[in-house]
């Protein structure tokens, strides 16, 4: 059942300068703690090793670019692949469903072969063009006829999927004989390579980018576009930079704009031709003491709130057991009709923001004086209880049910039109009708008239409850025990 709470006495001022107290005396503890930490650990920084955590980076990215070069290779050396170039290129949909499967398989973004008989370039959607030497953007394929060495991985715009920015692992193919035949691979999005830089930056707690041999930021590993960014503008690390480019690799120091200090680590990727920068801030060392620092405010608060919640939880178990008293008919256990004009005040708001069909049922036990005068006032008491809490039971959680004064029960039914009421009220009678109540040793015959009506948005409470008692009171002028609905054909 919802029952409305006010305010006896207000105790937050109380708990609010509780909380204070104990914040205060805490965080004063644990920042004089972390303040000495953290001149300790500031003093063993330069023994720290970025370059070795860098190099492990390095080693990481390089072996990440393996496995799609060893999945380039596997397609230079497939049989079925040299077979068909073989066997003239007969059937164009066999090499289209074989790239087709290899970038599926592996998750490529593009898988490609280019013949050295026909020139034909093939992809996994077909045939895209045949390469020329005339043509600029083929210059890499008359690149991988003369390379010495097996394969290249470049950088290039993708022709087969809308010039997207693709990493490109070109594999020389060669017959059974040992002729070449052509060149096949797979590409990797740019996207899937910052992708890579990004879980290498979570790993290890660095800023990883990649720079080309002009000095401006390519790949960064976050989504942000960063790249073409002229580290020449950076006022600590422009003046560094052609130093930087020409070392190839090394460590290095500079000072940001806001004043903070980076350690910088290079290293050269000759397969991408560019520059893998390593970055920490300095104060990324403080990360260990500024977790401990976290965990004791953590840990303080935690206190704080359960000394708090504790006093809260026993102002708050005084104060609702002070508005029980104030909003509960002691007798029936019920919401009184002061605590029940409050809460119909909270219904009618939430009303006008979402209209719903309510209802009220009122209920007069009958001859409720008889009993009263033949049995005395307790056992008067004891049946009006009964009564209440037999009602009480045959309604839905959602509905409220109040003592409205007398032996009169007012009940809200929510979400009820008119038609379900008057089932519901006609079930209540009924339920009443059969319940044996016994007064003073001696069976007591207890029956209930009830009033039905519908509210409607338009109206105020107090015409719903008055159209209720109508129709209480015409229930009552027909013989008692029985259920009449107000008529609303003259309501607005």
């Amino acid at each position: 059942m919802v029952r409305h709470r006010h305010r006896i006495f207000d105790s937050r001022r109380l708990l609010l300068l509780l909380a204070l107290l104990l914040t205060a005396g805490f965080l004063a503890t644990s920042i004089i703690s972390y303040q000495v930490s953290k001149r300790s650990i500031l003093n063993a920084i330069v023994d720290q090793s970025l370059p070795l955590t860098s190099s492990n980076i390095y080693s990481e990215i390089q072996k990440d670019l393996v496995r799609p070069v060893l999945i380039s290779s596997t397609m230079a050396h497939d049989t079925f692949l040299r077979n068909w170039v073989l066997h003239g290129e007969a059937n164009v949909d066999e090499i289209t469903h074989y790239l087709r499967e290899v970038r599926t398989r592996y998750g490529a973004f593009s898988s490609f072969f280019v013949s050295e008989r026909s020139g034909l370039y093939y992809t996994g959607k077909g045939i895209l063009k045949r390469v020329s030497p005339k043509e600029p953007r083929d210059a890499w394929y008359y690149r991988i006829r003369s390379l010495p060495e097996d394969y290249e991985i470049n950088v290039d715009p993708d022709m087969a999927n809308k010039d997207a920015l693709t990493i490109f692992i070109n594999y020389r193919v060669y017959d059974f004989s040992g002729n070449y035949i052509g060149a096949t691979g797979i590409g990797l999005t740019v996207d899937a390579v910052r992708q890579l830089i990004g879980e290498h930056q979570r790993r290890f707690n660095r800023t990883i980018y990649f720079v080309d041999a002009t000095g401006k930021t390519v790949l960064f590993g976050n989504t942000s576009n960063q790249a073409g960014i002229d580290l020449r503008g950076n006022p600590g690390l422009g003046p560094l930079l052609d130093g930087i480019l020409a070392d190839e690799a090394g460590s290095y120091q500079y000072v940001g704009a806001r004043g903070d200090t980076h350690i910088l680590n290079v290293n050269y990727m000759p397969e991408l031709k560019w520059y893998l920068f390593v970055e920490q801030d300095q104060e990324a060392s403080l990360a260990g003491i500024r977790r401990t620092l976290l965990i004791n405010i953590a840990i303080s608060l935690l206190v704080t709130i359960v000394v708090v919640s504790l006093a809260h939880f026993a102002l708050r178990g005084y104060q609702q057991r002070m508005e029980e008293m104030a909003s509960t008919d002691k007798l029936t256990g019920l919401l009184n009709r002061h605590a029940f004009t409050i809460l119909m005040d909270k219904l009618l708001a939430d009303h006008r923001r979402e209209p719903q069909r309510m209802s009220i049922l009122l209920a007069d036990i009958d001859h409720f004086k008889a009993i009263n005068d033949h049995h005395g006032h307790l056992a008067g008491d004891n049946v009006l209880a009964a009564v209440a809490k037999r009602l009480q039971a045959g309604l839905r959680e959602s509905d409220i049910i109040v003592r409205w004064g007398g032996e009169e029960l007012l009940m809200l039914l929510r979400r009820c039109d008119l038609r379900e009421a008057r089932r519901i009220a006609e079930e209540l009678r009924q339920r009443v009708q059969v319940t044996p109540f016994v007064a003073n040793d001696k069976d007591v015959p207890v029956t209930i008239s009830i009033g039905v009506t519908e509210y409607h948005g338009a109206e105020p409470p107090e015409q719903t409850v008055g159209r209720a008692d109508s129709a209480l009171y015409e229930a009552k002028a027909g013989g008692r025990n029985r259920v009449c609905v107000a008529d609303t054909s003259a309501t607005a």
